[in-house]
């Protein structure tokens, strides 16, 4: 089923209302994944069918001022062919988000690298980043697990972004991510280069299955660090999994309930378990084919650099932003959707002046 395929999607959502019918279906562990998907499907259908109604509308419109002309019904015409023309436009990035797991929710994991203070405030400052960028969109974010440093910034922080294509649109966003600014911890105002790793993963239907063996899982808990009020705080709620075979490790402190931590975490312990998977698949393939990637911390996907000039340059594309606070705020959807092209073709596209300003 493609992104527009409206009879495969009608009947995907009378597949899904059909299980929800079934005996003992709210009882069931995937009765929220499935809820989910059709909450999803029922969205997207919506979509298709407001255009057919408005394209219909219009043309309504065309029909009645090609018998009469009236400058008031012409004005009301083009209007709303504008915002029809306007409101698909934003609808036509979803040719690039045809990844099995592109519509899906997404868990994004940002870690702090070497660097001290300076790396740990990047860290915060990506996970602003995208918080604004979220929410811009509609997209709902939610804190899954976060672990501040006691002088400033975040050490590591996992959130979920919810909303249809959110994996779709942040896939791209993994990798290490560059700063070069001026430290405001250095007493002595020298430029510092801090360096942050990005992990983004879809939230995975419940119909993929990932082999996880109980006896394989470590389950420890402890108390809250995060708001929630004092029940979080007072007790055992939050939990950690290390999967022991892997080595991984999920944590969660959300929610007030053990059980619902416990069911968030192993989400995303499934999510990773499933990358890991398609990531040595995909390194066999490489080495059977001869293929060499570099995979180091020196291997940035985008710089962001403050001084001595200012520029947001993603390396795999080629697109140059030179509204760094902009992009900061948010602002991703040029970045983002120029590696999606990037991805789709192959090709690069064309940057700002700014960007020989770095070579």
């Amino acid at each position: 089923m493609t992104v527009f395929d409206l009879p495969g999607l009608e009947k995907r959502f009378r597949e899904l209302t059909e299980k929800t019918l079934e005996e003992g279906f709210w009882e069931s562990g995937g009765s929220l994944g499935i809820s989910r998907e059709l909450a999803s499907a029922r969205n997207r259908i919506d979509e298709f069918r407001a255009f057919e109604r408005e394209l219909g509308d219009l043309e309504a419109l065309a029909e009645m001022l090609s018998e009469a002309d009236d400058a008031e019904l012409q004005a009301e015409f083009y209007d709303r062919a504008k915002r029809l023309d306007e409101a698909m436009a934003s609808k036509r990035v979803y040719v690039l988000m045809d990844g099995e797991y592109d519509i899906s929710s997404a868990v994004v994991s940002i870690h702090a690298g070497s660097g001290g203070l300076d790396s740990q405030d990047w860290c915060g400052m990506l996970c602003r980043m995208y918080t604004r960028w979220a929410e811009s969109r509609g997209y709902g974010v939610l804190i899954l697990d976060e672990l501040k440093d006691q002088e400033a910034g975040i050490k590591s922080v996992t959130f979920e972004v919810k909303g249809d294509f959110a994996y779709g649109y942040l896939k791209g966003e993994q990798g290490v991510h560059r700063l070069v600014r001026i430290s405001p911890f250095d007493a002595a105002h020298r430029r510092h280069t801090s360096f942050t790793s990005v992990e983004v993963l879809p939230i995975l239907p419940d119909s993929v299955e990932v082999e996880i063996r109980p006896e394989d899982l470590k389950t420890d808990t402890y108390r809250s660090s995060g708001a929630g009020g004092q029940h979080v705080n007072m007790t055992d709620s939050a939990v950690r999994i290390t999967h022991v075979p892997t080595g991984i490790v999920v944590s969660c402190q959300v929610e007030r309930s053990q059980h619902m931590n416990r069911a968030i975490a192993m989400q995303v312990l499934r999510s990773r378990l499933f990358e890991r998977t398609q990531r040595e698949r995909r390194e066999q393939v490489e080495f059977l084919q001869g293929e060499k990637r570099a995979i180091t911390w020196g291997s940035q996907i985008r710089s962001y650099t403050l001084q001595p000039f200012q520029l947001v340059k993603d390396h795999r594309s080629g697109r140059g932003v030179g509204n760094v606070s902009a992009v900061l705020d948010g602002e991703l959807d040029e970045l983002i959707i120029a590696y999606l092209r990037f991805a789709k073709t192959g090709c690069t596209v064309g940057s700002s002046d700014a960007d020989s300003e770095e070579e």
